[in-house]
């Protein structure tokens, strides 16, 4: 299907810089591009792309000047890259519309309502008890069950499994091999040195317009619930422990594990393969570096890397120090020499 420019600008609200009869029908990196694609600039290093790029409409920012000649019609927006995102998200609605109806052999049981527009598929299982809304979407070998709540217009792709009594929000995403409420780890330890399970009677409760990333593991509470926030995004292999929570419009990036009763506020931006101490707090608009630990309480606006987790400007300071190690090792030496 193809799209002109004029046309693209009526949808996203831009402005044509160009010919507003260029037409696309793909998207591509601006170094890729081939004619016929749309593409976009946002990270400024990219900038001397735009002049040999081959597609046939960029989006670039408003304020952009070009200082050669572009061979690209140019839309001008306040923001390319979440542009980008509207475009794709209509681009993926055209090319995969969504399935509904309950596909066979699948098993709903008696008593569950599926509505018109939603779907189950092939091998699902969907429990007694089990309240899904309008456009809810249940893929192959998904599992939802007892008594689980899923909003409108959630998406549970192939594999995922959502554990009795959890409840999810509207418009939310999990992704294949997710659990949600799967036991949290408690264990009291006995006199023989063995350990016994402590029951996690708990649920997960999940707030509307979330992601979870494939494989990512939300653990169930023992009492109470394990909360995620409204507008939260979580990536592939995260695990959240028992009676943790996670605030609204926090991202969380792969590979972080969060552990029991950890409190993250809203707003935050965590990087990749950070872990969290247990029974902690960290505040709002909290941004952490990939890799830090974080073993205390956290302050609201707080930027940290490393391990643990100091200042990000700390943790530049430090990284120059090491460098300059070996450096003032030898001066050290050779300060003792003349000593003698």
């Amino acid at each position: 299907m193809e799209f002109k420019a004029c046309q693209i600008a009526a949808l996203i609200g831009g402005t044509v810089d160009g010919d507003p009869e260029a037409t696309v029908s793909n998207f591509a990196k601006i170094e890729d591009a081939r004619p016929g694609d749309i593409t976009f600039l946002a990270n400024p290093k990219y900038t001397h792309h735009i002049y040999s790029t081959k597609a046939s409409i960029v989006l670039v920012r408003n304020d952009f000047e070009a200082t050669e000649t572009v061979n690209a019609t140019l839309l001008r927006v306040a923001d390319p890259y979440a542009v980008l995102s509207v475009l794709l998200e209509h681009a993926s609605q055209a090319l995969n519309p969504l399935p509904t109806g309950v596909e066979q052999p699948s098993f709903v049981a008696d008593g569950v309502t599926v509505p018109e527009d939603a779907y189950v598929g092939a091998f699902a299982y969907v429990a007694q008890g089990v309240r899904m809304g309008r456009g809810v979407k249940i893929y192959p070998q998904a599992y939802v069950g007892a008594n689980v709540e899923i909003g409108e217009g959630t998406i549970v792709y192939p594999g995922a499994k959502i554990y009795h009594g959890c409840k999810i929000g509207a418009r939310c995403i999990i992704h294949a091999g997710a659990v949600v409420g799967a036991d949290g780890f408690g264990f009291a330890p006995l006199p023989d040195g063995s350990y016994h399970k402590i029951p996690q009677i708990g649920i997960v409760t999940i707030g509307d317009n979330v992601e979870i990333g494939a494989n990512t593991t939300i653990d169930r509470a023992t009492m109470g619930t394990t909360t995620i926030g409204a507008g939260t995004k979580l990536d592939n292999l995260i695990q959240a422990a028992h009676n943790s929570s996670i605030g609204s419009n926090t991202v969380i990036a792969a590979q972080t594990g969060i552990a029991g009763s950890t409190k993250i506020g809203d707003n935050c931006m965590i990087g990749g393969q950070v872990g969290f101490a247990g029974h902690i707090t960290v505040g709002n608009r909290v941004e952490i570096g990939a890799q830090s630990g974080i073993p205390n309480n956290v302050a609201d606006g707080s930027r940290l890397m490393g391990y643990p987790a100091v200042g990000a400007g700390d943790f530049a300071r430090q990284a120059v120090h090491l460098k300059r190690l070996g450096d003032l090792f030898a001066r050290v030496a050779k300060l003792e020499k003349r000593s003698l």
